[in-house]
């Protein structure tokens, strides 16, 4: 495995992701105004990490996230963005192809980070991690990873990779806590990979949770902020919650400033 060109230093515990944004699957232009809107308040907040995908909203997401960012104060090297490849086009020829469409939507050079987002049992993975191998020597995706990987494909992908993969995008908020409870984050952990967890505040019944409404008044934050909080106390965890709200844009990003005490995140982690 080669070191890795150009790495991402200081990487955000918190970013912003972008499902939903542009419609669900189908684009909706009719709210074009209001989505760049959106996006330009999560510039403005401080947000610096963007999370998208060529699936949500088929790459309307994308163009939207590359247009905000032109209309941003922001250098390209302020800003880390990451993509990711739907399971249809992890094949070689067809990868290759998906990172052109991704990059001539976000009309960027290159991608920070460049995902598999869903393993595709149909396409050999060998095939998928020889066109991501060759478009990090290319220069158009300077790191890769991957996401919704379990621990077995995950070894496999490692083998293949030619630089190391940097995440491991996965479903973690404090009421689905599985990939603790079968070993993926401590596996993660131990092979210096980080744990993107998305849906981090997709836990809305936790937040009339006694425990986690008193731990929050002790911090004088928001349950959602205890939320982000306990997910980035793991180490080598970031979030990318998403928020349409700019005062709610502003707490996530907040939430990297609260530091719970032991008894606090054991606490949580009893719920």
């Amino acid at each position: 495995m080669s070191s890795q060109p150009e790495a991402i230093h200081n990487i955000p515990k918190i970013g912003f992701g972008t499902a939903r944004l542009g419609g669900r699957i189908i684009p909706n232009r009719s709210r074009e105004t209001s989505w760049l809107s959106i996006l330009n308040t999560a510039f403005d907040s401080g947000s610096t990490y963007f999370d998208t995908a060529e699936l949500y909203a088929l790459g309307y997401s994308e163009e939207l996230l590359g247009r905000a960012y032109r209309q941003s104060n922001k250098s390209r090297a302020e800003i880390i963005v990451s993509t990711k490849a739907w399971l249809n086009h992890l094949s070689f020829n067809s990868l290759l192809r998906a990172c052109e469409h991704s990059l001539r939507r976000l009309k960027m050079e290159s991608i920070d980070l460049y995902l598999i987002h869903i393993p595709n049992p149909l396409i050999p993975l060998k095939e998928t991690f020889r066109a991501l191998n060759l478009l990090v020597h290319q220069k158009k995706v300077k790191h890769i990873g991957v996401s919704n990987f379990n621990q077995k494909i995950l070894m496999e992908a490692m083998d293949l990779a030619d630089f190391p993969i940097l995440t491991n995008q996965i479903r973690f908020n404090i009421l689905d806590k599985a990939c603790i409870e079968n070993g993926l984050l401590e596996f993660c952990q131990n092979n210096n990979i980080l744990v993107t967890a998305y849906s981090p505040l997709r836990c809305t019944t936790i937040f009339k949770n006694e425990t986690i409404l008193s731990i929050s008044k002790n911090h004088q934050a928001t349950p959602q902020q205890i939320a982000l909080a306990w997910l980035i106390s793991h180490p080598k965890v970031i979030t990318i919650p998403m928020s349409f709200n700019k005062t709610h844009q502003r707490e996530n990003l907040e939430a990297a400033n609260i530091k719970l005490s032991k008894i606090e995140i054991d606490q949580i982690n009893l719920i």
